[in-house]
């Protein structure tokens, strides 16, 4: 009886065999804020629950998101939502038509960074200042 091989067909490239690029790692930070963003809702959602929860319940989630750790939270939730806008708009001019060329795409995926940090500075200067 003769031996049942699988055909020889080529693998299927990996992340280890690309080199890595700006636009690469842009798509694939777009997906993890997309993901983070579920956390930071749920964190929205309840302290939302807590402020109808009456005064006791309120006063304690106030407490835990003005402490160092809820703070930090906040800003990288901040961050991460701002990132995750900033990459829409990326897609967006792509749809658009625009911006496939190679130095572009790289342009658009470095400033996406620099601008969403930016935001996110902005955001937390002015609420820090009010």
């Amino acid at each position: 009886m003769a031996e049942s091989r699988p055909a020889a067909r080529p693998l299927s490239p990996h992340l280890q065999i690309y080199r890595w690029s700006w636009t690469m790692a842009m798509s694939i930070a777009h997906r993890v804020t997309g993901t983070a963003l579920y956390g930071g809702t749920l964190l929205i959602a309840l302290w939302l629950i807590a402020a109808a929860s009456g005064p006791a319940a309120y006063e304690t989630a106030q407490w835990i998101a003005g402490s160092i750790l809820g703070k930090l939270v906040l800003f990288g939730y901040t961050f991460v939502l701002l990132h995750h806008m900033v990459g829409g708009l990326r897609h967006f001019v792509w749809d658009l038509g625009h911006g496939y060329e190679p130095q572009t795409r790289t342009n658009l995926a470095k400033y996406s960074v620099v601008v969403s940090g930016g935001l996110t500075l902005l955001v937390w200067i002015v609420a820090l200042t009010r």
